[in-house]
């Protein structure tokens, strides 16, 4: 569905800047050597595990069918491996060798058959340009880091950390990079037969859906970057995007965008967290397996990995929650062996506190606090380590300054680990997004009511379905949902 979001004016002089004197799709040599594809088959097995594995079911070979069709257009057929990712995080990239991903939590957002389409080619455009294997020096896999594969080891273990060591999806591009890649991508699209002015439309819905993102969670607060911070949404590239359709041959509308084969597709597609991996509402987690939950204070947000859940507050605290068996001595040991873990030996700079026994929540638990210095200045690592029954123990790992207002956050944050009765386990329910068609007196708001999504639903509603609010809702238009599985 198009809307007026750019200015010709703009589009004229970004064509007129960078349009001109580019390569030919049909320039780039399209041969994937030997050692990108054994770099390629041996991160692959590393990032599924890492980022929840892949999602499977007929969402996984609809995503697969049309990278093949873009794969092909960039003389790469066969050669690509697509895959869906099994995470809400909303993003895609691309590893030398042509291993190509798509997170679940992309899809939801999509409207189009071409916006996908626009999104596999961006990716297959990096790996035709060679920008996957520049950038291996900086890659995903370095960008990993401690607190998304567990605790932190060797000598830059505090260091690492402290600076906040993952941060998924970190392969990152230059603006160039971006543009040669959006170029590709577009022309790729048209020539698989796809709208190609979806590319735009696609790059404006992510910026809509960054824009929401930030609102949810809090101005002040930080998450693991998405599609925003690894392939930066600016209006000129957005702007640009258009500009570049134009020049495919392909007038607006020419070619199909595929709307109603790709909302049949992720109709029942599973919608943010995993059941198996807890669910993050704002500032909770809560897992109904485990049956425990914590509330992170105002300011901080939560991220969800297969690992652990990442944990951002202000002034530079930051940390995980994680959880592991409990060792033959106890929440105490479990403490001291989680410490250990992640600075070694306490020598120099390090001064070890006092481990300290408490109850909470009615759950035995263990605070071992650490001072540390740095060449950035001082900080405080403790561990919070809980005793959660039937052989499990969990954990806090925090590094905060030494302001007493980040003690009484942290001091908060411990405080609010709980176990959950058994109702209010069975309460925590997986979501998916729901196709239905609108009936006559729907409006915007009313489908918004139906949206199980506890945070600002009209927004989401409008960003889920690429529309605005001056859009009224047409009887028999098929929309997205947002509803409990199995209702």
């Amino acid at each position: 569905m198009r809307r007026p979001f750019f200015i010709f004016t703009l589009l004229a002089s970004v064509c007129l800047a960078g349009c001109g004197g580019e390569r030919s799709p049909d320039d780039y040599d399209r041969t994937i050597g030997a050692q990108e594809k054994a770099e390629g088959a041996q991160a692959h097995p590393q990032l599924l595990a890492e980022f929840g594995g892949s999602y499977e079911g007929e969402e996984a070979r609809y995503v697969a069918t049309v990278g093949e069709k873009l794969a092909a257009e960039a003389g790469l057929a066969g050669q690509c491996t697509f895959t869906l990712v099994n995470t809400d995080v909303v993003n895609a990239f691309a590893v030398p060798g042509c291993y190509i991903y798509i997170t679940r939590g992309l899809l939801g957002i999509m409207n189009s058959e071409a916006q996908l389409a626009s999104v596999l080619g961006h990716e297959v455009g990096h790996i035709v340009a060679d920008h996957s294997r520049r950038q291996r020096r900086r890659s995903l896999l370095t960008g990993l880091g401690a607190l998304a594969v567990g605790l932190l080891t060797g000598s830059e273990r505090l260091a690492n950390f402290a600076g906040r060591a993952a941060e998924l999806f970190t392969l990152r591009y230059s603006r160039e990079q971006e543009f040669e890649s959006d170029t590709l991508g577009i022309h790729y699209t048209q020539r698989a037969g796809y709208d190609p002015y979806e590319a735009a439309e696609m790059l404006d819905a992510l910026a809509r859906n960054e824009a929401l993102m930030a609102r949810t969670r809090g101005d002040d607060a930080k998450a693991i970057p998405g599609w925003a911070r690894t392939h930066p949404l600016t209006r000129e590239r957005i702007a640009r995007a258009t500009a570049t359709a134009s020049t495919t041959g392909a007038t607006e509308d020419s070619l199909p965008e595929g709307e109603l084969p790709f909302l049949r597709e992720v109709d029942g597609l599973l919608y943010g967290d995993d059941p198996a991996q807890g669910f993050v509402q704002g500032r909770r987690f809560s897992h109904p397996d485990m049956r425990i939950s914590f509330e992170a204070p105002p300011g901080f947000s939560l991220t969800n990995t297969p690992q652990a859940v990442l944990i951002d507050g202000r002034d530079g605290t930051r940390g995980q929650f994680g959880g592991g068996p409990m060792p033959p001595g106890g929440v105490e040991e479990h403490a001291v062996r989680v410490m250990e873990q992640l600075i070694g030996d306490p020598q120099g700079a390090v001064r070890p506190g006092a481990l300290q026994r408490v109850v909470i929540g009615g759950v035995r638990a263990a605070i071992l606090p650490v001072a540390i210095q740095t060449e950035q200045g001082s900080a405080n690592v403790v561990v919070a380590a809980y005793e959660g029954g039937g052989g499990a123990a969990y954990h806090f790992v925090m590094v905060a300054p030494p302001e007493e207002s980040a003690r009484a956050a942290l001091d908060a944050l411990f405080q609010s680990f709980r176990l959950l009765s058994a109702a209010e386990a069975a309460s925590l329910r997986p979501r998916v997004i729901d196709v239905v068609a609108a009936r006559p007196g729907d409006t915007l708001r009313t489908m918004a009511a139906r949206m199980a999504v506890p945070q600002l639903p009209l927004e989401h509603f409008l960003m889920l379905n690429d529309r605005s609010a001056d859009q009224p809702l047409q009887p028999g238009e098929p929309v997205k949902i947002v509803a409990y599985a199995g209702r």
